[in-house]
């Protein structure tokens, strides 16, 4: 039987989840079950294996990590809630750049259903409302699976991307889902419906899917799937 756990974490430091997801992907064996977590951070700057410096134009006193994931420097925060797909590839039969563009065009059919009009560039990997970006996108593909993922802002202080050129890209508007639906989605459904279109986009289709809320110590309740 294909299963997926999905964890939802919580607020989260960023370097012990990254080593959490490196740690699962590499020990990981071909009865591991596949996960999906769902996380937000304190303040942090990632770069990407692309990482220019000079995209770091005032980091100020928020730290910088140096990550493994492709794409160049982006921001963290809380109030953006961040999809890590810890998927066996292989196993589900999901070609990798495929399974990029699925993150994006998920995120985006989930818009949709919020009436929001989004889309990806060839250019720049992400989702972008007219030309603010409103979610980043960087993964890490090994033989043995995928981690890393697509960050969505909710409902953030924007102000920190000022100190960057996020993704490599000067004078890049950033937007969030709070600037654009009212009211905001609980975020119990929210994440239910972003990973049922995430899901839908990909082909990827488990015959059970586990929700576990290790931040609140309970499992939330399921909303109904909308892709």
């Amino acid at each position: 039987m294909a299963e997926l756990i999905v964890r939802v974490l919580g607020q989260r430091p960023y370097e012990p989840t990254w080593s959490a997801m490196k740690a699962f992907t590499y020990d990981r064996n071909h009865t591991t079950p596949d996960e999906v977590w769902l996380v937000q951070h304190p303040p942090v700057f990632t770069q990407g294996l692309n990482g220019k410096p000079e995209h770091l134009l005032n980091p100020g006193d928020i730290p910088v990590v140096q990550t493994d994931r492709g794409g160049q420097v982006t921001y963290h925060g809380p109030g953006q809630w961040i999809l890590y797909p810890l998927l066996d590839l292989k196993r589900a039969q999901l070609e990798a750049r495929h399974f990029v563009h699925s993150l994006e065009q998920g995120l985006i059919d989930y818009l949709a259903t919020r009436s929001i009009d989004a889309h990806a560039r060839d250019d720049a990997p992400g989702v972008y409302v007219g030309a603010a970006k409103l979610a980043s996108l960087g993964l890490k593909v090994t033989r043995k699976g995928c981690y890393h993922g697509i960050a969505l802002n909710v409902d953030m202080d924007l102000s920190p991307f000022t100190r960057i050129n996020p993704c490599g890209l000067t004078q890049q508007p950033m937007t969030q889902l709070a600037d654009l639906v009212t009211p905001l989605p609980e975020p119990d459904a929210l994440l239910h419906d972003w990973l049922a279109c995430t899901l839908a986009a990909s082909g990827y289709k488990p015959e059970r899917i586990t929700w576990i809320d290790e931040a609140e110590s309970k499992t939330p309740a399921r909303s109904a799937g909308v892709c």
